[in-house]
């Protein structure tokens, strides 16, 4: 998603629903009728597993959407890059009045799917913007609870040493681990991070190895920005903070916390939106953000009782001046350095 916008647009076609074939003459759109409840078929379509904790977030909020809201949902998963346009396509001939999924796996024949089916929705997991008339975008804004897992990873370590593995340097990654890094060193002046990247968005084993390496160097917290790392630190008795979901129950003694994305507020908000025939070439990235309820720090379980009153009254008050827009977490697309 464009660092250059990080919130969900104001359109001026919402001010003119009242004008109705007026307004949208005015417009110049496509036409896309209303749905009622029980016409809204969505389907996802996504480039790993489901299990992949990106796009497991946003086929969780789907699945609620089936559940709360009455719609039908669908979808195909690890699709790989060469059938990426085929399965949108196929989806949306097939009755989909919304189609959701993750434009990173081939950001070109998303696009040209969406121009192809004027009348769908699609709404993407996109690093680009938005286009008309119906291609709109999100992503997974968690810097903030990156930061405060940053804070106490800075507060825990024994070493001065801490790190993150990764999929790749691109923005919607760097952002993360950079958050991270800044708050641990908000609260330890001394502390250094090592960066490592897998190049992969899922390739557990070669997470595993890359965080084994970090563990070797000295790393004594790590963040677990893909799957596997959890696997290497309870294997070396180091902590770890988990990412997108809350993962303590792959490691209850290991995993002390982690930024959870919760695609909910996203997807009720898109899901009203095409029920409405309301624009939807939108950047719904702002969706993401604490403030929105889009994304929160996990539970401490098991980790409840070990961190000091002073860790979790930091964070605490850290948490609400970042709700209250009191303090405002740089957003940080920089390729990383390790220390």
């Amino acid at each position: 998603m464009s660092s250059a916008n990080h919130g969900p647009l104001s359109v001026n076609r919402r001010q003119l629903i009242g004008l109705g074939a007026l307004g949208a003459a005015a417009l110049a759109l496509p036409a896309r009728r209303a749905f009622a409840a029980d016409q809204t078929k969505i389907a996802g379509v996504f480039g790993t597993p489901i299990e992949e904790p990106w796009v497991n977030q946003i086929h969780v909020a789907l699945l609620k959407a089936k559940s709360d809201l009455g719609v039908e949902y669908i979808w195909s998963e690890n699709v790989k890059a060469s059938d990426f346009g085929r399965v949108l396509r196929e989806h949306a001939q097939k009755g989909a009045n919304l189609v959701m999924g993750d434009a990173f796996t081939d950001e070109e024949a998303s696009r040209r799917a969406a121009k192809a089916y004027p009348q769908v929705a699609f709404v993407m997991g996109s690093g680009i913007g938005p286009a008309d008339p119906n291609f709109g975008v999100f992503d997974n804004w968690i810097h903030e609870p990156a930061y405060l897992s940053g804070m106490i990873a800075g507060k825990l370590t024994k070493s001065n040493t801490i790190g993150a593995v990764a999929a790749m340097p691109i923005p919607e990654v760097n952002r993360l681990v950079n958050a991270y890094r800044a708050g641990a060193k908000e609260v330890n002046k001394d502390v250094k991070c090592k960066f490592s990247f897998i190049d992969s968005f899922f390739d557990p084993p070669k997470a595993k190895e890359a965080a084994l390496a970090q563990i070797e160097a000295g790393v004594d917290a790590v963040y677990a920005e893909r799957f596997g790392v959890i696997e290497a630190a309870h294997d070396k008795g180091i902590i770890a903070f988990s990412n997108m979901s809350d993962q303590s129950a792959l490691a209850p003694e290991t995993v002390v916390t982690g930024p959870v994305w919760d695609m909910w507020p996203t997807v009720n908000h898109v899901v009203k939106l095409v029920r409405a025939d309301i624009e939807i070439a939108q950047d719904f990235g702002g969706y993401s953000y604490m403030g929105k309820g889009g994304s929160y720090l996990a539970p401490y379980h098991a980790w409840e009782s070990k961190l000091s009153p002073e860790i979790k009254d930091m964070v605490a008050k850290r948490t609400q001046e970042i709700k209250d827009g009191a303090f405002r977490v740089d957003v940080d697309e920089a390729v990383p350095v390790s220390d």
